[in-house]
């Protein structure tokens, strides 16, 4: 006998999204559905954020035992346990996942059902043997890897990052097909691990990161040994049965051919919007997510998307920004519209890759005259202390010192990011900044090094100079 739920909220998908959307619902006593067909915690708790970082953890441990020289620590190579490794990992998704378990938000007051989820109508939502008709719904379901169309694929057994992190043995040769921040995270950790590691992209390493920034961290990687092949197309594949898989690629150069003992999928992700029935609730959708406005809302007014399945940047840190964003909407009627650009991003290679607001090239596009401000690690003395001086900031401003976008390359780069966001989400200037007191000896004082130096000139004006020398004569 079907059973009929009534609640204020239903919520589809536990991932980062819809758990914060459930949790913050539930904090103010809202009657909230929250229905999960997989994993509580989603992608990010199993099979991406969490399981990536612990590895590039484990990674930077290695690296860190073959660099000792430069520290007056004899270097060693390390004797890498790869079932150890895989504790690891688990051990610490198992460690975070009592936060997002079902018996958490039930506690907290969610209804929890365990079930695939799909729309009967454009009020209501059949979830195993129950009929929920919710005055709101947030479809929170996420994004999965995306299986290209290659010729041989599916007679291979290929991983993504669903499955990558289940190895319990070493890959001797892990080729990554894609070049984006998954693929070059992963083939720096593999490469650090002790696999040889080769990185297969159509275009260029890191395409969506500034060209100036990203050649440090590419650099970097290639010298620890990792082989990326940008500009290379993969036509087909064919199985080498126990000794791996076979690659034919089209290159500049011309056709080449990869033998790898395992092939990691890196190439993108799609929208998890199958099985939902979105068009019978008169929802709109393609395969980059459903159609939302600035407010999250789809063109059923009575449901709104956030996260990955709705088409926007695929952050974990996004979900819980769409989160905030629906939950002042449904809770206190509240206008609250999605600004992209106060939204950071970091790419966890070692150096780091953060950034957030405008690109140089974008400022560039959109504003007459900007300014470009710099300052190198190699000149912050604590970076010399630690012997990490690769890499610079780099501040985009208009021509009057207001801070257009950020980027970062370098040590912990993905930590002083959040000063940044917080900066142009407050529209601060570069003169703020000046007037910032950054405690020494830190990293971050290279933030405030690159915004002083937008006062540069000002220093080299004859009028100004003239001013300073009469202002002398009185004291």
């Amino acid at each position: 006998m079907t059973k009929t739920l009534t609640p204020d909220i239903c919520v589809i998908g536990a991932g980062s999204g819809g758990l914060s959307v459930a949790a913050a619902a539930a904090a103010f006593g809202v009657h909230v559905v929250l229905i999960e067909k997989g994993k509580m915690g989603g992608d990010c708790l199993n099979y991406g954020c969490v399981p990536s970082k612990a590895l590039i953890a484990a990674a930077k441990q290695a690296h860190a035992m073959r660099g000792g020289a430069k520290f007056g620590i004899a270097p060693t190579e390390p004797e890498i346990d790869f079932e150890a490794v895989h504790r690891h990992i688990q051990e610490v998704i198992a460690s975070i996942a009592p936060n997002d378990s079902v018996g958490r938000f039930a506690a907290l007051g969610v209804h929890v059902i365990e079930a695939e989820a799909r729309f009967r109508d454009a009020r209501t939502v059949i979830a195993g043997d129950v009929e929920i008709r919710a005055r709101r719904f947030v479809v929170a379901t996420g994004s999965s890897p995306l299986i290209p169309q290659i010729p041989g694929l599916d007679s291979i057994g290929y991983l993504t990052n669903e499955t990558v992190f289940d190895l319990t043995q070493r890959p001797a040769h892990l080729v990554i097909l894609g070049g984006g921040p998954i693929g070059m995270e992963l083939a720096q950790a593999y490469r650090r691990l002790g696999s040889d590691v080769t990185v297969i992209e159509a275009e260029r390493a890191l395409g969506k990161e500034d060209p100036e920034i990203s050649a440090i961290a590419l650099a970097q990687i290639r010298a620890e040994g990792v082989d990326i092949r940008e500009g290379a197309k993969l036509a087909r594949v064919e199985s080498l049965g126990e000794d791996g898989v076979r690659l034919f690629l089209e290159t500049a150069a011309g056709a080449k051919k990869i033998d790898g003992s395992h092939l990691l999928l890196a190439a993108g992700r799609l929208a998890n919007v199958a099985g939902l029935d979105l068009d019978k609730a008169g929802i709109l959708f393609d395969q980059k997510g459903i159609k939302v406005d600035d407010t999250l809302r789809s063109s059923n007014r009575r449901v709104y998307a956030v996260g990955d399945v709705a088409g926007s940047l695929q952050f974990t840190h996004v979900a819980n920004y769409h989160a905030g964003l629906v939950i002042r909407a449904m809770l206190f009627r509240l206008s609250a519209r999605e600004n992209l650009d106060i939204i950071p991003r970091v790419t966890f290679t070692d150096p780091e890759i953060a950034h957030v607001g405008l690109s140089e090239a974008e400022a560039a596009k959109k504003q007459k005259t900007i300014r470009v401000l710099r300052w190198p690690y190699a000149e912050n003395d604590r970076a010399q202390a630690e012997r990490k001086t690769h890499g610079h900031i780099k501040l985009v401003t208009d021509a009057r010192g207001k801070i257009l976008g950020v980027s970062i390359v370098g040590s912990g780069a993905g930590e002083m990011i959040n000063f940044w966001a917080l900066a142009l989400s407050k529209k601060l200037d570069v003169r703020d900044i000046a007037r910032f007191v950054a405690p020494y000896p830190t990293m971050g004082e290279i933030g405030k090094r690159a915004a002083i130096t937008y006062f540069t000139p000002t220093t080299r004006k004859k009028l100004v100079r003239r001013l300073v020398a009469f202002l002398r004569h009185f004291g």
